[in-house]
């Protein structure tokens, strides 16, 4: 066996795709004429899917810095795409909520989105790219079991066939 890393180990596929993936969609909102930056635009993005959650939740799931997601924040804020809210449960904490002016701005970002994916994906067929679908959600599972300290990922494995 050799002690050299194979460069197409699935592994190394999924951070590349990720990374190029996540370039490329920085390139496409960066040329969209959106107003947005990219981290603007995955910032909003996130919020509308997990509308209403605390500011560091979202920063977990983004993978970012707290103070990073401030900065994104109170730019979105200003331009009145979001509100901060006291949290009933904590008033220190705040929940963010999309406003109705942010709609058509995810709606725009949603069409790069599309677009970029339609591209990223041709030559794919339907049943591929659902199977394919299938087994990344199968990998989060896994990966959010094991990011958790649970250890024991085929338990969440099983839980989403």
């Amino acid at each position: 066996m050799s002690t050299r890393p194979d460069p197409d180990a699935l592994g190394f596929v999924l951070i590349d795709v990720a990374r190029m993936l996540r370039s490329a969609f920085e390139r496409r909102i960066a040329t969209a004429g959106l107003g947005l930056t990219p981290g603007e635009a995955r910032t909003l993005v996130r919020i509308a899917t997990l509308e209403g959650s605390r500011q560091l939740e979202i920063a977990q799931q983004m993978g970012i810095e707290p103070m990073t997601l401030s900065t994104y924040l109170d730019r979105l804020q200003s331009l009145g795409f979001i509100e901060r809210r006291a949290d009933p449960a904590d008033r220190r904490a705040k929940l963010i909520h999309t406003t109705p002016a942010a709609a058509e701005i995810i709606a725009r970002i949603r069409v790069e989105q599309i677009e970029l994916m339609r591209l990223v994906t041709g030559g794919i067929g339907e049943d591929d790219l659902s199977l394919m679908h299938e087994r990344m959600k199968h990998l989060r599972a896994n990966l959010s079991v094991l990011e958790e300290g649970g250890g024991a990922p085929s338990l969440a494995s099983q839980a989403i066939r």
